[in-house]
């Protein structure tokens, strides 16, 4: 009798093995391999021939030449193309699009309710992530409508690329982070910290308080002008040396990494000394200040596109927007042209919205054009734009990081205007353009 009730707790016990087992084998998806012509995986120094990802679930389990092929594996073969590791653009706003008609497009974007102008943005969302970019970095909207689209993202719920968001930029009062200088009697209230807008140190701790406790992932600020402001000179400092230092440093306390958008020299000098993580723009900066920024490891995020896009357009913008936007660009190409000679860590990115969504990969060209060699451009925008944003999970085609891949034709070491050509995407271990 006691053999025989041994014998049924075994047999139960199997039965609730084997059943386990089997739930476990049935969810497990399928593996996919990507099959292609060349591959270039984040790290090597040149192109991969033949090259196969493997990816199980959302990671990849095995890249190269050589990698075994699971039996079981659903095999894609996406021919004469190049994989790449899912593009990183670290200076996007995802939330609105400037146009050829600057008054109209204002009074436009004035006129829009939140959840229209979301809505929106769910469409600029799309246009990225099918021009090859799974990871953005988000710097700066109005309404919290960034922290709203990353978390539809997040939760499935519409199609686009990881999104790290700073909420509203923080800047003082008459700068490039405030409102445009709208008469009071016009009914436009003045903004405050939860705004971004700050004056004096404890105000501006105040401010990425605000940020962060309404979804920010990283903090950015206005040490200096910008060239779509109307009241404020594009190079001018903005903020004291103080209120700076408060910005990082609470920033900081708080886990977040700090993006500096600053065109002027002097407003770099001083970011640099509050110890910023990146420096946007940067159309004014000397080379001695770029120096410092290689000697401490801050990036430099140069947006080229974004003052290509105006330049085309000068005439078309307020006088005083095309002033200081004739003067940035004419300065940019001698900064990046030093910053690459000098060595500065360089991340890929192009203030997308300055221009139309889905355009991004023209910044490719931008920067092979002015000195940048193709493989390097390639890194900028997967494995140094990693570095900047802290996210060790992506920027490489490796065992164990997120399947984030994209296909281009071509071989981008030979022409690297194939990277405005995205073939196939890949996010997540899911398609999402392509195949």
């Amino acid at each position: 009798m006691l053999l025989f009730a041994a014998m049924k707790k075994l047999a139960a016990a199997l039965l609730f093995l084997a059943t386990t087992v089997a739930a476990q084998t049935a969810a497990a998806p399928k593996p996919i391999v990507l099959r292609a012509a060349r591959m270039y995986d984040g790290t090597s120094d040149t192109i991969i021939r033949n090259g196969a990802v493997v990816v199980q679930g959302n990671h990849i389990v095995a890249a190269g030449a050589n990698v075994a092929i699971p039996a079981n594996a659903q095999v894609i073969d996406l021919g004469d193309v190049t994989l790449l590791p899912g593009l990183i653009d670290a200076h996007v706003h995802l939330t609105d699009e400037s146009g050829d008609n600057y008054y109209l497009e204002y009074f436009k974007s004035l006129m829009r309710q939140p959840a229209e102008q979301a809505i929106l943005a769910t469409t600029f969302a799309r246009k990225t992530i099918d021009a090859g970019f799974t990871t953005v970095r988000n710097l700066g909207a109005g309404d919290y409508i960034d922290v709203g689209l990353r978390n539809a993202i997040n939760n499935g719920w519409t199609v686009g690329p990881r999104m790290l968001v700073a909420v509203h930029a923080i800047g003082a009062t008459a700068g490039h982070g405030d409102s445009d200088p709208i008469p009071p009697s016009k009914g436009i209230p003045s903004l405050g910290p939860i705004d971004g807008v700050c004056n004096g140190p404890s105000e501006c701790r105040a401010a990425v308080r605000y940020q962060i406790k309404y979804g920010a992932d990283v903090i950015k600020f206005m040490p200096s002008g910008g060239v779509l402001s109307l009241s404020d000179p594009v190079d001018a400092p903005e903020l004291s040396q103080d209120e700076m230092n408060a910005i990082v440093e609470e920033s900081h306390h708080w886990g977040r990494k700090v993006a500096a958008h600053c065109h002027g020299d002097a407003a770099a000098k001083m970011a640099i000394i509050a110890g910023v993580d990146s420096i946007e723009h940067g159309s004014f900066i000397k080379p001695e200040t770029l120096t410092q920024m290689r000697d401490k490891g801050i990036y430099l995020v140069p947006t080229l596109m974004a003052g290509e896009w105006l330049s085309e357009r000068l005439d078309k913008l307020p006088p005083a927007i095309a002033t200081k936007a004739k003067a940035a660009v004419a300065a940019r190409s001698d900064m990046f042209r030093s910053a690459v000679r000098i060595g500065v860590k360089i991340a890929f990115g192009t203030d997308a919205a300055v221009y139309p969504h889905g355009l991004n990969g023209r910044e490719f060209a931008l920067m092979t054009g002015l000195g940048m060699t193709p493989l390097n451009a390639l890194r900028s925008a997967t494995t140094v734009a990693a570095s900047l944003l802290g996210v060790d999970d992506r920027g490489t085609l490796a065992a164990g990081k997120l399947a984030d891949i994209v296909a281009v034709p071509g071989n981008p070491l030979e022409d690297i205007k194939v990277m405005e050509r995205v073939s196939f995407v890949m996010k997540d271990g899911v398609v999402v353009k392509g195949q």
